[in-house]
């Protein structure tokens, strides 16, 4: 499947009210069977993304996230760094002022 392809997720419906408070971001809502039957279908190691997007209409839709990283990174090796706040410096012990540079 191309990730171009669209799945629109079966049973949920999103709307925004343009009246309520801004803290209110839209419904969500769920046709039970409809969209227990898409999360089964849909299902990855327990999980199902969906995306809320705006259609060229102005209207919103529930989209299937099919996404997927891809793995041919090479996993790097761990290194363990000291932030610079943690690192000591040594303190400068000075003998004798004959030795100062000023």
């Amino acid at each position: 499947m191309s990730q171009d392809e669209k799945i629109f997720a079966d049973g949920f419906s999103f709307k925004r009210n343009e009246k309520s408070p801004d803290f209110v971001v839209g419904r969500l809502s769920m046709k039970v069977e409809e969209a227990a039957a898409f999360i089964r279908q849909h299902e990855k190691n327990g999980w199902v993304n969906l995306n809320i997007k705006t259609a060229r209409s102005g209207n919103y839709y529930v989209e299937l996230d099919t996404y997927e990283p891809t793995t041919t990174a090479k996993p790097q090796a761990e290194t363990k760094s000291v932030p610079a706040a943690k690192v000591k410096k040594a303190p400068v012990v000075v003998e004798s002022e004959e030795e100062l540079p000023f």
